[in-house]
């Protein structure tokens, strides 16, 4: 049995959150325009969680510091003590707000209710608020509506609709109420989750959209009683992916993951400056800049939006490392603004050495990470272009083009300045002649080498439906079976020697990793055999919680340019974690 390509593109987008339904929802669209010209929002997480800040009687609590409650077992009747002490005295919308403008953020989403039950707003559905349980007796989102008015900012709410460790009929709070056969979720959705999501649809003006998450065991009947609830109250407010049963407006990636390749739909994903969502004082594992950059980037190159996170102090401070790094990215963006807002993704399926690509009608913009020095060459670009020039000062920049009918290879190359405008992200603009066309094929690359995601190989063998499926990072996972096998069709238009590497992935945060795979590598007769073993870790900023790991396979040789196919068969699988071979790509390498 072979299952194509399309199959595993199929994969990938289902893998995310909330995976729309096929047609045209002509009010969806109306409701998408703003959002998909915003292309970059801030994040804020902002709770009582922030007073403990990831520690708990004098202990450091595992884990990201929104769950402390969770993570810690902490008893309602404890955590709600933290209610008195919360007077977030420093907080400042307009400064806020201000923050976000700065660094080229088009729309704010605040936690208004996270799974700790506690409502960051005025609420006559529960007590349990900031201003009727706190001595701060203010309503900070009235406050954030009026400063992202003026500032032109999209206000948007986050609201956990299924997780409620506060409340006995929730989903979550396992420590307290143990027994899941006397909870009424119906009860607590229809007497607290309807009414507060009504609340914030009626009394802080206009509303960009409602941040739903963890939907949990919510039935689809809930999950389209809260869109439709969303849409009757604020027609051109929009509903994540994560309200749940594929009823919302868009799609939500996983946390801190960038989803793969050109996605031919609307999604978002979350991100976090360090490794927590809120306020947790030990965690300075901050992202540089460059990262950052390159993140915004990369998820407008594959058609997203990139939301980016902040956790305020209890005092309501955002913390100086993040303010400071947001105005690095702000004074990017200010150059380079035209690149992101109201992009698409890029017309090649795949990810390129040296950056990522977004575009425009009759635009490309080629976002070079790294920079090649005096020339940069592109290949598969069949449209013509005429006129290149750096973003960054407008400098005109010579280009050449040329079409090798013996290979079918479109190449172009670009005269450059030596050094980099800019270290992180430097923008070349290509102004074409109609829609860029793009060989969607895989090439080989200028530097010689052919990179083979795993997302877009042919899936064959086994029984039935395969058991190889495809993450939203376009991940090859529960690869257990030897029995099914993978192959691509690539372009070579220069022949020779290459090494065979192939890149497989850890599980999140690294903690685990399955090794020992037998394989076989054949690419036109040629066959080598190799183990799957860790020899390096390979940086990987689109998804750094995610470690790549390289294994050296062997030599293989192509004779001649054209189009090849190389198979990957396993002779052995190990899978004792249940993980198996957790491919990323294989990569051909030209030997010296």
């Amino acid at each position: 049995m072979s299952i194509g390509i399309r199959w595993a593109l199929a994969a990938v987008t289902v893998a995310i959150l909330g995976a729309q339904t096929p047609g045209v929802d002509a009010a969806r669209e109306k409701r998408l325009e703003w959002w998909r010209e915003a292309r970059f929002g801030m994040f804020i997480h902002w709770g009582l969680y922030a007073i403990p800040a990831g520690e708990w009687k004098g202990q450091q609590i595992e884990g990201i510091g929104e769950w402390i409650m969770n993570h810690a077992k902490i008893p309602v009747a404890e955590y709600e003590k933290l209610a008195s002490q919360f007077n977030p005295v420093k907080f400042d919308a307009d400064a806020w707000v201000a923050v976000a403008k700065r660094a080229g953020m088009k729309y704010i989403v605040i936690t208004s209710k996270h799974h700790d039950g506690f409502a960051m707003f005025g609420s006559k559905a529960s007590k349990y608020n900031i201003v009727d349980a706190t001595p701060f007796h203010r309503d900070p989102m009235k406050e954030l509506a009026a400063a992202c008015h003026r500032a032109g900012i999209k206000l948007c709410f986050y609201y956990s609709q299924s997780q409620d460790w506060h409340e006995k009929d929730a989903i979550g709070n396992t420590w307290d109420w143990p027994d899941d056969t006397q909870k009424n979720f119906q009860h607590y959705f229809d007497t607290k989750v309807v009414p507060q999501v009504r609340e914030l649809l009626t009394n802080y003006g206009p509303i960009g959209l409602i941040w739903f998450d963890t939907p949990r065991n919510i039935s689809k009947e809930n999950s389209q009683k809260l869109a439709d609830l969303v849409h009757q109250l604020q027609p051109n407010c929009l509903v994540s992916g994560r309200v749940g049963h594929g009823v919302g407006d868009y799609d939500s990636a996983g946390d801190n993951q960038i989803s793969v390749g050109n996605v031919h739909r609307d999604w978002e994903t979350p991100v976090t400056l360090n490794d927590t969502w809120g306020f947790k004082k030990n965690d300075n594992n901050w992202k540089s800049p460059e990262v950052l950059i390159r993140q915004l980037a990369t998820v407008a190159s594959r058609g997203g939006n990139y939301l980016l996170n902040v956790g305020p102090t209890a005092e309501g401070v955002i913390p100086a490392p993040s303010v400071e790094r947001l105005a690095e990215v702000g004074k990017w963006m200010k150059v380079n603004r035209e690149s992101i807002y109201g992009t698409s993704a890029t017309p090649f399926p795949y990810e390129l050495p040296w950056g990522v690509i977004t575009r425009k009608p009759s635009k490309l913009y080629l976002h070079v990470f790294r920079w090649p020095g005096r020339e940069f060459s592109l290949y598969g670009l069949k449209t013509k272009v005429n006129r290149a020039y750096l973003l960054e000062g407008g400098r005109k920049l010579t280009v050449r083009q040329e079409h090798d009918s013996a290979s079918d290879n479109y190449s172009l190359r670009i005269q450059l300045p030596e050094r980099a405008p800019d270290a992180a992200d430097s923008v070349i603009v290509l102004e074409t002649a109609g829609h860029p066309d793009a060989m969607t094929s895989l090439l080989q690359q200028p530097d010689a080498s052919v990179t083979l995601p795993a997302y877009l190989g042919t899936v064959h063998g086994g029984s039935g439906m395969p058991q190889v499926r495809f993450d939203g990072r376009g991940v090859a996972e529960r690869w257990v079976d030897p029995k099914e096998w993978m192959d691509w069709d690539f372009r070579v238009s220069s022949p020779g020697e290459f090494q065979v590497v192939l890149i497989t992935s850890q599980q999140k945060y690294g903690r685990d990793w399955e090794g020992g795979h037998r394989v076989a590598v054949e690419v036109e007769g040629h066959k080598i055999e190799g183990t799957v073993t860790d020899q390096g870790k390979v940086e990987n900023p689109s998804n750094p919680y995610w470690p790549y790991v390289r294994s050296v396979i062997g030599l293989v040789r192509i004779d001649k340019p054209g189009v090849h196919k190389l198979a990957l068969r396993p002779g052995s699988i190990e899978s004792a974690k249940k993980f198996g071979l957790t491919l990323v790509s294989v990569d051909l390498v030209k030997a010296q």
